[in-house]
């Protein structure tokens, strides 16, 4: 074993209409630079469900951690980060930092922004094995490039507009019950582009956290279609906290 420092492992969590293969180049990125990862098949069941699977999963990783958020994971990581030990930084990718008792939804209400229209969601309900029903949200395909992935190559956002997860609608109502960004350095790259979430909004959530901020001239999908400022915003929160 050679003297040089070991890095913390950076914790990829993507958010709703998405999957962890959109963190592949940001991932070759970072893993090039030496830094262990792991990319999170976040559950996207609601807020309470998801910080239990991301602190389960976290208490198996030894040494100190990075967590990433994009979109809906940074409500995600938010929650999870103070009940986790060795949470050396928060990484928001264009994602929500709300505040302790704050929804998403009422978020996205208080902070309407006339220039980014309403996301094209479809809303289905199946089933569930003991008898009650469950409503999922997902984007309508002819449109999720436009709002979610407008400036990632056209092949890529046709299929990620196919492969995309729904999120379950408690993700939107529930609050969050504790706010890491109080307790742990945070850094956010606002999309100064983004037509999912406003980019008012996300500076909005990230100057109140007191993050360092980078603007990216980019969509909601800025891991893909802008990888190497999102891996150099991670450096910036490792070499931050060193």
């Amino acid at each position: 074993m050679n003297n040089q420092e070991l890095k913390p492992t950076v914790v990829l969590v993507h958010g709703a209409f998405a999957d962890a293969s959109g963190w592949a180049d940001v991932s070759v990125r970072l893993r090039r630079s030496g830094f262990p990862v792991v990319a999170v098949p976040n559950p996207l069941r609601g807020l309470t469900f998801d910080t239990a699977y991301l602190q389960g999963l976290l208490a198996g990783i030894e040494g100190p951690k990075i967590l990433v958020g994009h979109s809906y994971a940074g409500a995600v990581i938010t929650n999870a980060a103070p009940g986790i030990s060795d949470v050396r930084a928060l990484v928001y990718v264009a994602a929500f930092a709300p505040g302790e008792g704050e929804a998403l939804g009422g978020l996205l209400e208080q902070h309407a922004d006339a220039s980014v229209p309403p996301l094209p969601q479809q809303v289905f309900q199946y089933t569930r094995p003991d008898g009650s029903t469950g409503t999922e949200v997902q984007l309508d395909p002819a449109q999720f490039a436009t709002a979610f992935a407008a400036d990632v190559d056209a092949a890529t956002a046709a299929f990620m507009a196919i492969a995309q997860r729904p999120v379950a609608a408690e993700a939107f109502g529930e609050p969050v019950t504790a706010a890491g960004w109080k307790t742990v350095p945070s850094w956010a790259i606002v999309a100064t582009k983004d037509q999912a979430i406003a980019p008012s909004l996300e500076r909005f959530m990230a100057e109140r956290a007191g993050a360092h901020i980078t603007e990216v001239d980019s969509s909601h999908a800025v891991m893909v279609s802008h990888p190497e400022a999102v891996a150099g915003v991670i450096e910036q929160a490792y070499q931050g906290t060193r």
